[in-house]
């Protein structure tokens, strides 16, 4: 059976609070990963993403595997419909969040996941990053469209602004894969934009090649952007998952386009996390695995 790693950090960055939750997890010989970024204002974002996160981890966790694309889909429409309910009993003006989720067989050897919203997923494969899910955001519509270039989407106004997240009044589609083969040496990552945005394929990439152990990947990560120092630096969060041990190519990879190859079309939880929790609970920023 595959050998599974998983480190797991969530930062406030400049903001007045921390809208990320995040949650890891094994459910026997599998892993689910949990990520979602919450908007809304005044800690509604907050709740959110805690609700997302609550949901998934429920459905996820009681799970009997193996895995399935329709588990995964229904997980995040029940999560989708608990953020609805969050807005219409608390009476809250808006509410929203993205979600990334990944499962992972170890048993079996595949993997599986569902986004939607700009939290992206990254695999790094033989030494090469792909980023395996496509952002739900206008500039990437504007991309599709020819009418953007990656490079002028880094700057664009309204690159943060969403067309499809949990809570919305509108009709969800998440974005689920069928099962897709692992291969041994497989990484990824699940990050927030305020952690991917600030970062960039490159240090993702490049800081893999010293690090030791998934933790320590992650704290080089969360170094390079605090040193950055960004004034309005967003929140940012990330889960790594490793299977067995990264592998590289001898020679130099050129990392993937930013805006993602969604080529391929699977995830982490570290323990309950009670709906009742206040906002700043420490459970919805740091979890131990």
């Amino acid at each position: 059976m595959l050998k599974i790693r998983v480190a797991a950090c969530s930062e406030q960055g400049a903001r007045a609070n921390n809208e990320d939750a995040i949650v890891a997890h094994e459910n026997g010989p599998g892993w689910y990963a949990v990520l979602a970024d919450g908007a809304g204002g005044h800690r509604n974002g907050a709740e959110a993403a805690r609700r997302a996160v609550h949901r998934m981890q429920t459905s996820l966790g009681e799970a009997t595997l193996p895995w399935r694309p329709e588990l995964l889909t229904g997980a995040v429409l029940d999560a989708h419909d608990d953020v609805r309910r969050g807005v219409e009993g608390t009476g809250r003006d808006r509410m929203h969040t993205t979600v990334v989720a990944l499962c992972v067989d170890a048993q079996r050897n595949f993997a599986m996941w569902t986004h939607v919203g700009d939290s992206r997923l990254y695999r790094i494969r033989a030494g090469r990053i792909d980023t395996i899910t496509q952002d739900d955001s206008v500039v990437q519509m504007l991309i599709e469209a020819g009418l953007l270039t990656p490079e002028q989407a880094e700057d664009h106004p309204h690159k943060n602004h969403l067309v499809a997240a949990l809570g919305i009044e509108d009709e969800l589609h998440p974005h689920t894969t069928t099962p897709q083969p692992l291969q041994d040496g497989d990484v990824f990552l699940l990050a927030s934009d305020g952690w991917w945005g600030t970062a960039g394929d490159t240090l993702i990439h490049d800081t893999l090649r010293d690090a030791s152990s998934p933790d320590d990947w992650l704290t080089t990560m969360r170094a390079a952007i605090e040193e950055r120092g960004l004034p309005d630096q967003d929140n940012f969060s990330a889960i790594a998952l490793w299977v067995g041990e990264p592998a590289f190519r001898t020679e130099a990879q050129t990392p993937a386009d930013e805006t993602g190859s969604a080529a391929e079309e699977a995830a982490v939880d570290s323990g309950p996390m009670p709906l009742e929790a206040e906002e700043e609970d420490e459970t919805t920023r740091r979890m131990p695995l």
